[in-house]
Order: structure tokens, then C-alpha cells, then sequence
């Protein structure tokens, strides 16, 4: 089952929409607010620095970091058009953020154009990351800085015990949501690999319970995606549905899967 994001442009309409609601919903959740805090504090940020956010979504990181301290402007890209609707409609009071259609693997900008360059949980979507990581050295100017933020997807897990029927959906949605589950464990070797200095590796730890909230979606699109293959019956699917909102309002969730955030250079 192939990564719905890798090839989002290829999606209808309305379920680019739904996907722009889930990325807001996932921003709105204090923890991954933390999370984009405690990696964006540790960029040295040059004075009116050029940001650009590749798979920007729906603008929600792009947006942050337009009001940060020392940024001049925020550029960000993505090739839906659906999301870059959503992210000039919410980013229409902020004057200093743009955003473009276009492919991590293919940046339109001349070289040395960036002093930062910011994927956020991006690059485990994209097919041949190394091309993406290639372009964000090109268009940084020497001494400048790659953030990378993604997540540690063969950690994520929404499981009480052995043997839960919830995990089935979680396995469900990791394999038709993330094009590479391990990347974030090879990043720092790919970064090296493609001409940066790795700075530093962060790990971040994300836990929601006793109750559901943007964990609530994997559930809700593996049981999607289990019954779209007839793997199970709708029946069922309604019934793995159900059975998660009940252990959320009965506050017995649990859910966790571990971030990781990467800082690099490229040499002066």
C-alpha cells in the first residue's frame, strides 16, 4: 500500500482536505508545539534570515517560523494545492510567509539562496530522500543550516497489551502514510552522505493519554485502509473504530512514538 502523501497531488480533492484538517490537528496538540520549539530554539538563526519550509503542508511550521526572532521571510513549498490553499487562507494576517507549489526533489531556486532550510516531518514521505536532501544543500548558502523533524514511525504504537486489534490499524496506516518508516534512524549517515556536517540528533518522545486526540486518525485511516482492501469487513473496521473512542472516553488510551530532530551544515 502505497505512501498516500508521496504522491498527494495524484489524490482527489476531498481527501486533501480531510488530510489538511489532520495536519492542523496535529499542530493544535501542545506536545508537537513543544517539540517544534525545542528544535527551532536551537538554530542559529542569522539576522533577517531566509527560511524555506520544503512539504509545508498546510503552513502550520511555516507560520511559526515567520514570527520567529531574526527571520526575514518564510517560503514555503509543497506540491498540493489543495494544502497551500488552506496555508494562504491561515497565514493571510502574517506579511512575511509565501508559499509555492513545488517538489522537495526539484526546488526552483537559484543556489545559495537559503541561510536555513526546515523539513518537518517531510522527508519520511518523500521517494528518494537523498535528492531532496541534494537540493536543500545546493539552495543553502554556505554555513547555513538543515533542520530536519520526522518521526521514528516503526516506534509508533497505540497498544495496552499483546495481541491488541488497535495495533493492526496502526500497521495499516504507517504502511499507506509514511513512504519510510526507519528514515530518521539513517538520517544522520544520509546527511553526511550528501555533503552536510550533522550537529546534533535529538530525540523526542510524544505520548498521548489517558485520552485520544491526533493518535485518534491512525485508528479512524488504518481501519480505512484495512477494509478499502477488504482485509476486514466494514463491520469490522467500525468496530476497531468504535472500540478506540470508547478506551478515549473511558481515558484509558495510550499512545506513543518517538520524534527525532537532526540539525545540520553545510561547510562554508
Amino acid at each position: 500500500m502505497p505512501d498516500i502523501y508521496a504522491a498527494i497531488t495524484e489524490a482527489n480533492p476531498e481527501l486533501q482536505a480531510r488530510l489538511a484538517d489532520v495536519i492542523e490537528l496535529r499542530f493544535a496538540d501542545p506536545q508537537h508545539q513543544s517539540m517544534l520549539r525545542a528544535y527551532v530554539s536551537e538554530i542559529a538563526f542569522p539576522r533577517d534570515a531566509r527560511v524555506l519550509e520544503i512539504g509545508c503542508g498546510t503552513g502550520a511550521v511555516a507560520r511559526t517560523l515567520a514570527q520567529w526572532p531574526g527571520v526575514l521571510s518564510v517560503t514555503g513549498i509543497d506540491p498540493s494545492s489543495v494544502f497551500l490553499g488552506r496555508a494562504r487562507e491561515l497565514a493571510s494576517g502574517i506579511p512575511n510567509v509565501f508559499f509555492e507549489e513545488g517538489d522537495a526533489r526539484d526546488l526552483q531556486y537559484e543556489a545559495n539562496t537559503y541561510d536555513v532550510v526546515v523539513a518537518h516531518t517531510t522527508l519520511c514521505h518523500v521517494p528518494q530522500p537523498e535528492r531532496a536532501l541534494q537540493e536543500a544543500l545546493r539552495v543553502l548558502r554556505p554555513g547555513g543550516c538543515l533542520a530536519v523533524f520526522d518521526g521514528d514511525y516503526a516506534t509508533a504504537t497505540v497498544a495496552t497489551g499483546s495481541n491488541d486489534p488497535l495495533e493492526s490499524c496502526v500497521r495499516a496506516f504507517r504502511e499507506s502514510f509514511v513512504h519510510d518508516a526507519w528514515l530518521v534512524r539513517r538520517l544522520p549517515r544520509m546527511l553526511e552522505d550528501q555533503g552536510f556536517r550533522s550537529q546534533r540528533q535529538r530525540s523526542h518522545g510524544y505520548v498521548e493519554a489517558p485520552q485520544a486526540g491526533y493518535m485518534l486518525t491512525w485508528v479512524d485511516r488504518g481501519a480505512d485502509v484495512l477494509a478499502q482492501a477488504e482485509m476486514i469487513t466494514a463491520e469490522l473496521s467500525d468496530a476497531l473504530k468504535t472500540e478506540a473512542k470508547r478506551r478515549s472516553d473511558s481515558k484509558s488510551w495510550f499512545g506513543h512514538i518517538a520524534f527525532a530532530s537532526v540539525l545540520a551544515r553545510k561547510p562554508e
